[in-house]
């Protein structure tokens, strides 16, 4: 489990764009680090939009915005240009980065169990440390917790 105060764990992944982007590239300013489950599914387009109207905000107080799901790049791509997200998503296809944070966990559908992401989002600061871990979140007005946090 990632506790508050700990050095974030570093990673590198490839963007919607196909580039690799490690956290540690982004030392020096907060990082919003949100772990959601599916493209274009409404909990996750809920989510992902209210990070969209939010950015310009997320951006004057210096923090970056990092969506991260299992789904893959080309997924990724199709979603960001829909919906018209400003910031990164990350691909994480094998989960490993979902694990290292602790969100990948044992979810319960309809009676089935399954593993897939614990919707959650960390707060990291300027140094590479968890400010804030929140886990299990809820979409609607998430954004704006978030930013009421940093």
């Amino acid at each position: 489990m990632i506790e508050q105060g700990r050095p974030a764990p570093d990673f590198e992944l490839e963007s919607d764009a196909g580039e690799t982007v490690r956290l540690s590239d982004f030392r020096g300013r907060p990082v919003v680090l949100y772990f959601y489950p599916k493209d274009d599914t409404p909990g996750c387009t809920t989510e992902a939009c209210e990070f969209r109207d939010a950015y310009d905000v997320f951006r004057e107080r210096g923090a970056e915005v990092l969506g991260v799901s299992p789904d893959d790049v080309a997924s990724h791509g199709k979603f960001k240009t829909k919906y018209g997200l400003p910031f990164t998503l990350l691909a994480d296809p094998d989960h490993k980065v979902a694990e290292q944070y602790g969100v990948w966990t044992e979810r319960k559908r309809y009676g089935k169990k399954y593993m897939g992401i614990n919707r959650s989002t960390f707060i990291i600061d300027r140094e590479g440390k968890i400010a804030e871990a929140m886990m299990g979140i809820k979409p609607a007005g998430h954004a704006s917790a978030v930013l009421n946090s940093l």
